[in-house]
């Protein structure tokens, strides 16, 4: 499915089926391939990917052999990205290895007057009435500023969105942040 050829995909869930395999571990596979190899190219799949996997609870088999190939053919032909799912083992690195610095304090919510007191999300800006068109602050404490974590492909809908953050964070730079 991870290369694209929904016949190939087709034919080897039927062999999984023929063999015995059990149709909720199938299921479970194409959620997870939905997030881990498609991901944000086209997020449709992760549901699509679910609502099979809960079909196939739902009815059993013989039947659940539809949904299956409804999400297998689906995944297989869609747009492919695996940028969320390297964005997150980046990030779980960095805090594995103690990267982790203070969350800045224009981000920290203040539910106490004494919290506001100490500066706790002091000068926050919020996006959708500051800045709707874009990332208006630097969110990330300062020892990782240009950290990138997601690198979003230029693949399905995903392609929107490096565009969308490729601009947002050229226009972040040239404010110094």
């Amino acid at each position: 499915m991870r290369g694209g050829d929904p016949d190939a995909a087709l034919h080897y869930l039927a062999r999984m089926i023929e063999a015995g395999e059990d149709p909720v571990f199938i299921a479970r596979r194409l959620v997870i391939l939905a997030s881990e190899d498609i991901g944000n190219a086209d997020p449709h799949g992760l549901p699509l990917a679910t609502a099979a996997a809960q079909a196939v609870q739902m009815i059993g088999m013989p039947e659940g052999r539809i949904p299956l190939a409804q999400a297998t053919t689906y995944l297989a032909s869609t747009a492919k990205s695996n940028a969320a799912y390297a964005g997150i083992n980046a990030a779980l690195d960095d805090v594995r290895r103690e990267v982790t610095p203070e969350v800045p304090m224009h981000i920290r919510n203040a539910p106490t007057s004494l919290m506001k007191d100490e500066g706790y999300g002091a000068n926050y800006r919020y996006t959708h009435t500051d800045e709707p068109e874009g990332m208006n602050d630097h969110y990330l404490p300062e020892e990782l500023t240009g950290r990138v974590y997601y690198e979003p492909k230029e693949s399905g809908t995903e392609a929107t969105f490096k565009e969308r953050l490729d601009r947002w964070r050229a226009e972040r730079e040239k404010r110094g942040g």
